[in-house]
């Protein structure tokens, strides 16, 4: 074990958990809790790209309108018509072809493999792109205590969930719902994150 190698994995956890609140209604407590300090603090440990999109997306929060901050969201996100950007693995699946039930089915094994149970408070569907980065960040998160306590089963384990969920979950619709953002966002923020999201996931991809 590195030290080096246990801050930048447990540093990519605390990013990935961050990057997930950001996908909730934004709220002052955003500024009030240090949320986007914290999230260029962890940048800082793991990548100088990172890092310089965090300082931009912590920008982009800043300068722009509370309230249109919270349309922006829920025209995104939210509907209830024309909801540009849906946050839901099994809506884009869906535009292939593919079967909800199925692409749910594979996400509720996957998360049973991992141990991972969806917040009972949490008052959505469990595809949405915020629960899918919290089940990244259990995963970076054990990866960290393994790398410490030189777990080598354990890392082989995690790697391969990591690589489930990346290879076959987010890369089949986080492009295209990235797109959708960057498109329909009339903030910089949701811009900002959508693009700062992809690259992290991109990042955490190699960190096995």
């Amino acid at each position: 074990m590195t030290t080096s190698e246990f801050a930048r994995t447990a540093a990519m956890a605390d990013m990935c958990r961050l990057l997930a609140a950001c996908y909730y209604e934004p709220a002052p407590e955003f500024s009030e809790e240090r949320l986007f300090d914290s999230l260029i603090e962890s940048a800082g440990h793991i990548d100088a790209d990172l890092a310089a999109r965090a300082r931009d997306l912590k920008s982009a929060f800043e300068s722009a309108a509370p309230q249109d901050l919270l349309v922006d969201y829920a025209h995104l996100f939210l509907g209830p018509v024309g909801t540009l950007a849906v946050p839901y693995e099994s809506a884009w699946l869906a535009k292939g072809g593919e079967s909800v039930v199925d692409v749910m089915q594979s996400l509720d094994d996957l998360y049973a493999d991992g141990g991972f149970e969806v917040d009972p408070e949490f008052r959505d569907l469990p595809d949405h792109l915020a629960v899918e980065l919290e089940f990244l960040y259990t995963l970076l998160f054990r990866r960290a205590a393994a790398v410490r306590d030189e777990g080598d089963a354990a890392l082989k384990e995690l790697d391969s969930l990591t690589e489930r969920l990346i290879v076959g979950h987010l890369d089949r619709w986080l492009p295209d719902f990235q797109t959708a953002v960057l498109e329909g966002a009339q903030c910089r923020f949701y811009r900002e994150l959508a693009d700062l999201t992809a690259l992290f996931v991109n990042v955490a991809r190699s960190a096995g």
